[in-house]
């Protein structure tokens, strides 16, 4: 059999296809013993005889690593490892190297190598090598995969509608993606503004950093200072070891600052600290930090509104209103119904595992039809029940939501004559709070002040109705 290459013949060898590992080596013996131990192993080896050939021999097929010797005429093994990383990223590299030239081996290391391992090779301890470079090799792909999914699912071709005004809005998002501006989306609940600040991140060069999103809406005033910003260790009670805020965790990507109309007038005096100059402390902490973050921020809210009416900062309106992309209801784009119906049935319908391909006409008319006040997402798990329900390939009912309307207190409310005034007034305040929160939801900020009063009364009034607050948005 010729010394170039040896398949795998180990009755022990794992399970698929081999990893196919080229030796590179000017000593003859040394190539011979790597051969038949990494064959018995269960790998396919393939030998060179120095750099030159080593490339040569990645050219005319693939190979997982490289194992390859630092010195050697012609081309060493130093020189061969910058090749390698540049034509073929993906190869893992591990270098052999003397007692002597280790610091040959750091460098080669620092060019892109993943490991090195002295002579005289123990074969233990370079299956060891070998299987940690492996590995490796195999958590990057996934992670590139994942990576290559992520991006797939946020890109361009993802977001769906062609109606004007919303073309009119991925035109917005395509030209500021590029770029390092603070975006504020603007636009009701469910119209997708979150989808949209994912596409700006995923098409920027930040792409390779995280993602981080805050829902400020969801935490009161002193969870949410130190969800942003972090705490010290001590810095209250419960703060048993120091946390690293959601800025920290974004340095060098995104930070999406949701429902930030939601956000305390104290705590947006530290927003604006690292939106001006990207610095800020931790709770109970007195060194300053510094971040390299790019913000998209999204609300419901009208803020000039909330800025004449002193809840919200104007100078942190005008730090935010950089570049304002509007995001239209759904009532206004509803010629964009058909597609979101079709993207939304492909997707329950993989999701599902149901061979459903399409709604009838009927249904497709009743959906166009609807007021859809709670916009995308309304829409969104109305086709995904339908999905569920379905047992036929085309949809051909569809079960739409009850109307609602943004005055509570004007609704007509079905109960029994007989109650008693106390059992009337008490069925009636569940009604409205359960109806605020399911409008809102589950933002209990929000549903307070569509109710008209404080937080704290309507958690109040939650408790003492026994109210699940979870049960009741998602029931």
């Amino acid at each position: 059999m010729s010394e170039e290459r040896t398949p795998n013949r180990d009755s022990t060898e794992p399970r698929g296809t081999p990893k196919r590992i080229l030796v590179a080596d000017d000593d003859r013996a040394v190539r011979t013993a790597l051969r038949v131990n990494l064959a018995k192993a269960g790998y396919e080896i393939l030998l060179a005889e120095d750099g030159d050939q080593a490339l040569q021999r990645m050219r005319e097929e693939p190979v997982d690593l490289v194992l390859s010797d630092v010195m050697m005429p012609g081309r060493t093994g130093l020189e061969l490892v910058p090749e390698l990383r540049e034509h073929w990223p993906a190869t893992q590299v591990v270098i052999m190297t003397g007692h002597g030239s280790v610091g040959d081996a750091v460098a080669a290391m620092r060019a892109g190598a993943a490991d090195y391992i002295i002579k005289p090779v123990s074969r233990d301890e370079l299956l060891v090598v070998l299987d940690r470079a492996l590995r490796e090799q195999a958590l990057r792909a996934e992670v590139d995969q994942l990576r290559a999914q992520v991006q797939g699912q946020y890109g361009f071709s993802k977001l769906v509608g062609g109606t004007p005004a919303m073309r009119r809005v991925y035109q917005l998002v395509q030209a500021v993606a590029g770029s390092s501006a603070l975006v504020l989306l603007t636009g009701p609940t469910g119209t997708g503004k979150e989808l949209l600040a994912h596409a700006i991140h995923y098409n920027s060069p930040r792409r390779e950093a995280p993602f981080v999103a805050v829902n400020c809406a969801a935490l009161p005033e002193g969870l949410l200072e130190s969800e942003l910003f972090g705490h010290e260790r001590g810095a209250f009670t419960g703060a048993v070891r120091q946390h690293r805020g959601r800025f920290e965790q974004a340095d060098g990507g995104t930070i999406l600052l949701d429902e930030i109309g939601e956000i305390p007038l104290g705590v947006q005096v530290k927003l604006l600290r690292v939106l001006e100059n990207g610095t800020f402390q931790r709770v109970g902490g007195q060194q300053t930090l510094k971040v390299d973050v790019r913000v998209v921020a999204a609300t419901n809210r009208d803020l000039r509104v909330e800025v004449k009416e002193g809840r919200f900062r104007k100078d942190l309106y005008y730090r935010l209103n950089v570049f304002h992309i509007p995001v239209p209801p759904l009532r206004e784009r509803l010629d964009d119904i058909p597609l979101l119906v079709e993207h939304f049935v492909r997707k329950y319908a993989d999701s599902y595992q149901r061979k459903v391909h399409g709604v009838s006409p009927d249904v497709l008319t009743a959906l166009a039809g609807h007021a859809w006040p709670g916009n995308v997402r309304e829409l969104e798990h109305t086709i995904e029940r339908a999905i569920i329900l379905s047992t036929d390939t085309v949809i051909t009912e569809v079960i739409l939501p009850e109307p609602t309307t943004d005055d509570l207190t004007g609704q007509t409310i079905d109960l029994p004559e007989d109650l008693t005034l106390p059992d009337t007034l008490r069925a009636t305040e569940r009604h409205l709070i359960i109806e605020a929160l399911r409008a809102e939801d589950g933002v209990q900020a929000r549903a307070a002040r569509r109710l008209g009063i404080s937080r704290s009364n309507l958690n109040y009034r939650i408790q003492k109705l026994g109210l699940s607050v979870k049960e009741v948005v998602y029931e």
